[in-house]
């Protein structure tokens, strides 16, 4: 939310209700002087998702309950959510993000409420009109949501592992599992409890608050409460044990993994911690509660950034080091980028990606890794050949800040938007000078932490940081149709988006290659 500041939680709750005074012995609704209650929008407009998110309110915090009632990764969990919201508008009713089997019950500030579902919508009819300013409260009780297994192929939602279920809800899946605004930019702060049997293990994000057994069940609380986007939140139930590390300049670290796997995996882990200090070094103090790994024994097809608790799979942990520990360094990169400073709409995702790209890309060479990564001698030559592909990418998936279209997650998360950002954020720091670019790096994450932000936010930034008007640059290097000239090196050359023969087309797709080489192995495995 580009608009929102440090959102908290309030502790009065206004109901709403309607209010009816008598004016010259006529009966008029206490919002006559303003405008009447109407429907809340179905969508915030995404121009990608444009049914995702919801119009009319602004969650402030979700209150999650999920219960695993057998150690059974396949079984459906039932759960109750509680929403606490303000209206931004007269809301005669509103909708809610769900796609989960069922629901048995919603109220609004205590009164039962009407609902209905229509498709990934549950719209929500309360008793009484809510106001414009009001601060509410909506549960959804009794819902049901059943995960699918793990695989490439179905590479998001709530899914089922060997060991137990995990959630990867990026971009727009989080509402299989439970109700939500699931958009980026309406983050609030959560409360989640989660209930199991006796003997598996339950971890969210944030911090953990509780455990309670009862009658054979555990039921483990935690707090996030840094705002957080719906698409990053993390739910695991299982078999996993939990590891924690020495804090890093007082951040605790925790790890999650599969217990039977925890003896090879969890040396594997040991480097986030030098991570965190390298990360930490480049934009200043890590912005969350704590950080961590959750690793699953299943081909899940990527890595994400769930808040506070990285996801991979196996298969990455089974990467040489020279490989794993930039992608590391990349999730790790989120927890700043796309985490604490959330996209306001989802063609911002650049920031995200861009910027996790270009601090994995980073790492791998101030650690002497970067040739044996990528095949480049160091960055410069790395970027040349992103360069090179410029216009190709663009062709292909659109300008870095502008993804043609959305029918697959892989349009959305493509080459442009990750070595295409990494690239844009290489011509700023030509254009700026290092120092500079640290400035504006370090003020983005600074200013603002915890919000979501525009790529106009971000060209405003840095033309106030720079004391230069850099917004023509940016918008050329990142809604452009075609590749700028990249400042200091006059004699990089861009490949033509249709090659003029077989032979040059051949030519640029081996240049391509050498590039996407790399991406081949982040893209699919590592959002």
């Amino acid at each position: 939310m580009t608009a929102l500041i440090g959102k908290r939680l309030r502790v009065a709750l206004v109901a709403g209700a309607t209010v009816l005074v008598t004016v010259a012995g006529s009966v008029a609704p206490a919002y006559a002087a303003g405008s009447a209650p109407s429907p809340g929008a179905p969508g915030l407009g995404d121009r990608l998702y444009p049914l995702l998110g919801n119009g009319g309110y602004d969650v402030q915090n979700y209150d999650l309950s999920l219960t695993c009632k057998a150690k059974d990764p396949k079984q459906t969990v039932t759960g109750d959510v509680t929403l606490t919201a303000v209206a931004t508008q007269g809301l005669s009713r509103f909708d809610l993000d769900f796609g989960g089997d069922s629901v048995r019950a919603v109220s609004v500030n205590g009164h039962r409420a009407a609902f209905s579902r229509s498709g990934g919508e549950l719209v929500v009819t309360p008793r009484h009109a809510l106001r414009k300013g009001s601060t509410f409260r909506v549960t959804v009780s009794g819902f049901a949501a059943t995960p699918i297994p793990a695989n490439a192929d179905s590479p998001v939602g709530f899914v089922s592992t060997a060991d137990g279920t995990v959630l990867a809800g990026q971009p727009d899946t989080s509402h299989l599992l439970f109700p939500s605004n699931d958009h980026p930019r309406d983050k609030a702060t959560y409360t989640i409890t989660l209930t199991v049997p006796k003997g598996w293990t339950a971890v969210a994000n944030g911090r953990h608050l509780r455990d309670r057994a009862r009658g054979g069940y555990v039921s483990s609380s935690f707090r996030e409460s840094q705002p957080m986007a719906s698409e990053l939140v993390q739910v695991v139930a299982g078999d996993f044990a939990v590891h924690t590390r020495p804090a890093v300049n007082g951040t605790p670290i925790r790890d999650v993994v599969p217990t039977r796997l925890a003896a090879s995996l969890l040396p594997k882990l040991e480097a986030e911690r030098s991570q965190l200090t390298w990360m930490e070094s480049k934009v200043g103090r890590y912005p969350l509660e704590n950080y961590g790994s959750l690793v699953i024994d299943a081909n899940l097809g990527f890595a994400l950034e769930t808040q506070t608790l990285s996801l991979y799979d196996t298969g990455l942990l089974g990467l040489p080091a020279y490989v794993l520990n930039p992608i590391m360094t990349h999730e790790l990169a989120h927890q700043w980028f796309g985490d604490s400073v959330a996209p306001s709409a989802w063609s911002d995702v650049w920031q995200n990606e861009g910027h996790a790209t270009w601090y994995e890309l980073t790492y791998a060479a101030e650690t002497g890794n970067l040739e044996q990564y990528t095949g480049a001698a160091d960055l410069d030559a790395y970027f040349k050949d992103v360069y090179a592909a410029g216009d190709r990418y663009r062709a292909r998936y659109g300008p870095v800040a502008h993804p043609l279209k959305a029918d697959s997650i892989w349009d959305v998360f493509n080459p442009n938007v990750y070595d295409g950002g990494a690239l844009a954020l290489y011509a700023l720091r030509q254009k700026v000078g290092n120092a500079t670019f640290q400035r504006i790096e370090r003020a983005w994450v600074s200013k603002y932490r915890g919000r979501s932000a525009s790529t106009a936010d971000f060209a405003a930034l840095a033309s106030k940081v720079s004391g230069q008007n850099l917004r023509g640059f940016l918008n050329d290097w990142l809604y452009g149709t075609t590749t700028p000239a990249m400042p200091g090196h006059p004699d990089w050359t861009v490949t033509p988006a249709t090659a003029a023969s077989p032979a040059a087309a051949a030519k640029a797709q081996a240049a391509e290659n050498a590039v996407t080489a790399r991406l081949r192995r982040l893209i699919p495995a590592g959002h």
